[in-house]
């Protein structure tokens, strides 16, 4: 059963491109054309403006919020091609805490690395480049150098990998003894792995080496899954809670849906699986914490609810419109 959705006035000025909750659901943040991003508590169906953010110089295209280890963080990209990284303050308000200014264009997509990894942020642009922030704690200080090209004609989305196994239960960051080339059980994190979707038609998965630095580019060729026939929009990997597989969801102007599956660690492709045509532009795809349903949003203002059967096919169990 699906709740009837809530609306309130946000108090923008223009059109809302994001909003994003926080890791417990209290905070909600959104941004605007207007070039600026909100932050409201959320209690039940009330909603309390606690900050307006202002700086970037364009749209705000994007807005994420770190895990909770790190504090009340919350990161912003803009058409202006920055990235601003904001924290609470403590009296109710954010202050910039830091400004990353490593792309020449437009940087339409934010995203935090699982925080078993570290402070790590990478972000997305139209001038093709994927760049990385990272924290070092002992300094201190943001490094924001590392960047490489991923996509030569811009880049839409960027997603991280869970830091845990497929199957892998609550957090528990094992794989099995078959999945294991020596036969032994992995205790230690996966290599982090990054999703990125481009104007190119495809969807790149990177693997960084798992001596890698954390401000540090992925060293080999990423893995690139071709299906989709115009820009990808989006892309979103399901959580690993005890799913037997590994799942990646990817969204097009084509108009269509795909989920890209990969049974081990071991195997070296991923297999794609249509969800659906639809009737128009396909923005957005995300997961339920569970991971076992596929929230889709397309240009027709509709949302809709997909879940796996038993044969493997992708059925729609609701839809959300205005």
């Amino acid at each position: 059963m699906v709740n009837a959705p809530t609306s309130f006035d946000s108090q923008h000025e223009d059109i809302i491109h994001d909003a994003q909750f926080d890791h417990y659901g209290k905070r909600l943040a959104t941004c605007s054309s207007d070039r600026s991003i909100k932050v409201f508590d959320v209690d039940g169906d009330a909603q309390t403006l606690v900050d307006t953010l202002k700086g970037h110089e364009g749209p705000v295209w994007s807005v994420a919020w770190a895990h909770p280890k790190w504090g009340s963080l919350l990161a912003s990209a803009s058409y202006d091609g920055r990235v601003f990284i904001w924290r609470d303050s403590g009296n109710g308000s954010f202050a910039k805490v830091h400004e990353h200014l490593n792309h020449s264009a437009s940087v339409n997509s934010i995203a935090w690395a699982p925080h078993e990894y570290g402070l790590i942020l990478a972000a997305g642009s139209s001038d093709g480049y994927v760049s990385l922030v990272a924290y070092d704690e002992l300094s201190q200080t943001w490094d924001g150098k590392a960047k490489f090209m991923a996509h030569t004609i811009g880049v839409n989305a960027v997603a991280w990998a869970p830091a845990t196994h497929a199957a892998a239960l609550f957090g528990s960051a094992t794989a099995s003894a078959a999945d294991s080339p020596t036969g032994a059980t992995a205790t230690a994190l996966p290599a982090r792995q990054l999703a990125t979707a481009g104007c190119d038609n495809l969807v790149k998965v990177w693997s960084f080496d798992a001596s890698a630095a954390a401000n540090e580019a992925p060293s080999s060729a990423p893995l690139s899954l071709a299906a989709h026939e115009d820009w990808v929009r989006d892309v979103a990997w399901a959580p690993n809670v005890g799913i037997p597989a590994t799942y990646l969801a990817s969204c097009s102007q084509d108009k269509t849906v795909y989920v890209w599956t990969k049974g081990s660690p071991l195997d070296a492709e991923f297999v794609p699986h249509k969800v659906h045509t639809f009737a128009d532009v396909v923005w957005r795809v995300s997961w339920s914490l569970a991971g076992d349903v596929l929230a889709v949003a397309s240009g027709d203002n509709k949302v809709t609810l997909w879940r796996e059967n038993a044969q493997g096919g992708w059925e729609k169990v609701s839809t959300l419109e205005e």
